[in-house]
């Protein structure tokens, strides 16, 4: 066992307390599980790079603290392993990091056996000290991240260290063993990387944390690092090399095979797309309606050159719609919050500006989260006269020469919608123009890029359309806990709490049986339904993506949780692509001699919901 990475097949090892050190328990029952199909293929050739863009530079390097929370964190930190993972169709758990793991008796701890191959990008070992030191760093007060500060001090109880390659993880209160996986998943950070510089508090991290780290990426546990940037430009990450640490396991085989992606930063979707076509860019994103029945029809699709693939998946939906800030004035008064609700013609959008491609979400908490999800919660109908009726009861019962409501005050009933993406304004223009007939007038502000979400933390808008990722588990506190309320760079996005929802979330977040926690989720998510704090947007349940021949995938490319087919706007793939040289060279030799193909489409509805 000692001399091998991985354990042969899914079964359990009792090891003695001797071996690792006095304090580890000496009755552990130690599991693995390489006994799971693989998903990569083998055909998958090593090289190459991926060309993709990014809207807007980024802020901050940083993946904790002010502004944090951008587009390209994702490029920095999600991809990278935790201890362990869940298999993309399966949902078993499977090695990552960690090669082994053991349940305590207390309901509370986990312990975890590392990798020993397990390196970050700079050469340096992974080890459990990098573990100790994450909890450090995310309780500190210099991060500047009181969610952080939060979850890793009331949440996690503590992470312990017993030798290089051993540590448990222990959480505040017992949990069903179902959650307690999941719960005590963490990732490490690099303790070498933060050295105790500047350290007046004494706290063992740096007091100008936030500025001292903004623009210096730590180091990666994943394929990939950043090594070149062109500020306001351009970002490279370039590959660590055949022999990075993962493909000691066998998930991650055959997978992050491009030896380098180029980030470009190009502002414009219509210039990008441009870039693409001009084969510029490997691959592109085509789930918007309009680029895949219309904008698609052109030369190099025709020719061959490019393909397009539509794939299904299951993946979780996160929340969103549109978020109403409570704090700001009217917003406050729910009879103006249900008629806004009943104003917004969310399923008129769909159908007549998206095509009817897109999915209502039935709640504006998501869906995907099996018990999690309340799923009695249906998303209001557009309903122009009740609305009316609930804007007269907040007293909006005249009518202004231009058709918005008026109070006595001579209060207009106009709020501004926020949003991100330049593609979103004839949607937010419809929702405009058929919230009229309620009286109600919507006003676009459209916000370039990263600067969207910082206007957004910063609870700057009146009303802000976007949506949020989400995990196998919904989280409320960040969101909906009152110390989240009026404060700048936190998730409460609409300023809503109540004394009742503080208490049932910090129910939900310390309960141990799993079904009461699947109870108390479906209460929280009725309560903020019937709130009306969030109208219930749309999903795409989806990736569509168009792609030049040379980009070549698994026989069966898509899985339960496959976001994206390709790294295009973010690393929510697998990385089980790759790029075919003989195949580049073909194709750039047809075009220039004129040579076709036959265009091809694949639809893939393996997971067709």
């Amino acid at each position: 066992m000692k001399n091998n990475v991985f354990l042969s097949g899914c079964c359990l090892i009792a090891l003695s307390g001797t071996a690792w050190g006095a304090d580890l328990p000496d009755d552990l029952q130690w599991t693995t599980n390489i006994s799971e199909p693989l998903f990569a293929s083998e055909n998958a050739i090593f090289g190459g790079t991926f060309r993709t863009y990014i809207s807007s530079f980024p802020q901050t390097f940083r993946t904790i603290g002010p502004d944090a929370n951008g587009a390209f964190r994702a490029w920095l930190l999600d991809a990278q392993p935790g201890l362990v993972s869940k298999h993309p169709n399966t949902d078993k758990w499977i090695p990552a990091l960690a090669t082994e793991w053991a349940f305590g008796h207390d309901n509370k701890t986990v312990y975890y056996r590392l990798n020993p191959k397990a390196e970050w990008s700079d050469g340096e070992p992974v080890t459990a000290d990098d573990f100790t030191f994450m909890i450090k760093l995310m309780r500190s007060k210099d991060i500047i991240a009181p969610w952080y500060n939060t979850y890793y001090s009331k949440v996690i109880q503590k992470v312990t260290k017993y030798d290089e390659h051993t540590l448990s993880v222990t959480l505040a209160e017992p949990k069903d063993k179902r959650d307690l996986l999941y719960s005590t998943n963490l990732a490490p950070r690099p303790e070498h990387f933060y050295k105790p510089v500047n350290d007046k508090n004494g706290d063992g991290i740096a007091d100008d944390f936030v500025r001292r780290y903004n623009f210096k990426a730590e180091p990666t546990t994943w394929a990939y690092k950043l090594d070149k940037v062109k500020k306001g430009r351009s970002l490279t990450f370039k590959h660590v090399g055949k022999d990075w640490w993962g493909y000691t396991n066998p998930y991650y085989r055959n997978r992050y095979n491009v030896a380098r992606i180029r980030i470009q930063v190009i502002r414009d979707n219509d210039i990008a797309k441009k870039h693409f076509e001009k084969g510029d860019l490997d691959a592109f994103g085509v789930v918007l309606p309009s680029l895949w029945h219309e904008k698609t029809d052109t030369e190099p699709y025709r020719k061959g050159y490019i393909h397009k693939f539509w794939g299904f998946n299951q993946t979780p939906q996160g929340a969103g719609g549109l978020w109403l800030n409570t704090a700001k004035p009217l917003l406050n008064d729910i009879n103006v919050r249900k008629g806004i609700a009943l104003a917004t013609d969310f399923d008129g959008m769909i159908e007549k500006v998206l095509r009817g491609d897109y999915v209502r979400k039935p709640n504006g908490l998501g869906v995907g989260q099996g018990l999690y999800t309340n799923t009695d919660i249906k998303a209001p109908e557009f309903e122009p006269k009740k609305a009316a009726e609930y804007f007269a009861k907040a007293g909006f019962d005249s009518i202004g020469p231009d058709g918005i409501r008026i109070n006595e005050k001579g209060e207009r009933l106009s709020f501004a919608v926020t949003y991100a993406a330049r593609h979103h304004t004839p949607r937010i223009a419809y929702l405009k123009e058929q919230a009229k007939l309620a009286g109600l007038e919507l006003t676009l502000n459209l916000i370039d890029g990263s600067s969207a979400f910082k206007y957004v933390s910063e609870k700057k808008h009146d009303i802000s359309f976007h949506d949020m990722g989400s995990g196998e588990r919904p989280q409320y506190w960040e969101y909906f806990h009152s110390v989240n309320a009026n404060k700048p760079q936190t998730n409460n996005f609409t300023n809503y709490s109540t004394a009742q929802m503080d208490d049932l979330i910090m129910q939900y977040r310390n309960e141990f049986s799993t079904e009461k926690r699947e109870a108390l989720s479906r209460q929280i998510q009725k309560i903020i339904a019937e709130a009306y704090v969030i109208v219930p947007g749309y999903m795409v349940p989806y990736t569509r993506e168009a792609y030049w021949r040379w980009m070549k995938f698994p026989k069966q490319p898509m899985t339960k949780k496959t976001d994206s087919l390709f790294s295009i706007s973010a690393p929510y793939d697998l990385g089980t692509y790759w790029i075919d040289p003989e195949l580049k060279k073909e194709t750039k030799e047809a075009m220039e001699d004129g040579k076709t193909f036959e265009p091809v489409t694949i639809v893939n509805d393996t997971y067709k919901f």
